[in-house]
């Protein structure tokens, strides 16, 4: 392994073998990555085919072996992160039982979706969607649904098992909130871990036993 690539999870690796998601050291991977943070940094609109090309060290001609246009491109870089951390979620969730747990789980997986790798993709995902065409918006909701059902579902059972107190829907507005305004404060060389983040912010949603 390239001294650059990063260990996947067990489970990230596993979606990559059965082909849900692209492996980040293949070409579309570095691509969606690369294309992931220009978004992010410059804006959809203002990021140029030739902008891409560069940042994957290939002829801006040679993406379009990959994806027709540039709007095949982001909406790609959405399908991918949402479809990924939706899988992760589930996985973390089938491994365990208790309601609290689960609210846990939930927070930890956005938490890193948030500040890992798929960060980027992540801030993309919230802010330009509507960038893509209206049948493209579409299916991206639809994948956004499947993602926040999990969490509302989780919430619900956490509510009905008497550990939240609050409406589900309301306290996943704001735990929106507050895990994705980590991304401007949270540093990775500090003294706090992610784990210990996420203990933290469950502390907000759980009531103790």
């Amino acid at each position: 392994m390239p001294k650059h690539q990063k260990q996947l999870s067990a489970d990230h690796q596993a979606l990559v073998d059965q082909g849900v998601v692209n492996a980040p050291d293949s070409a579309k991977g570095r691509l969606l990555q690369a294309a992931a943070t220009l978004f992010k940094e410059k804006g959809y609109e203002r990021t140029t085919v030739r902008d891409l090309g560069k940042a994957v060290g290939i002829q801006s001609g040679s993406l379009f072996h990959h994806y027709p246009n540039k709007e095949a491109i982001l909406r790609a870089v959405m399908e991918e992160t949402i479809i990924l951390n939706t899988e992760l979620m589930k996985a973390a969730l089938s491994q365990n039982n208790d309601p609290a747990e689960k609210v846990l789980a939930l927070i930890r997986c956005e938490l890193e979706s948030i500040l890992g790798d798929t960060g980027a993709a992540m801030t993309v995902l919230v802010y330009e969607w509507r960038s893509l065409k209206e049948e493209s918006q579409l299916e991206i909701l639809k994948l956004r649904d499947i993602y926040e059902n999990l969490w509302i579902s989780t919430l619900i059972e956490a509510k009905e098992s008497g550990r939240v107190v609050m409406d589900p829907a309301i306290l996943r507005r704001l735990l929106t909130g507050a895990l994705s305004w980590t991304v401007n404060w949270y540093r990775q060389e500090g003294n706090l871990s992610v784990e210990q983040l996420a203990k933290m912010a469950l502390t907000l949603a759980i009531k103790p036993n």
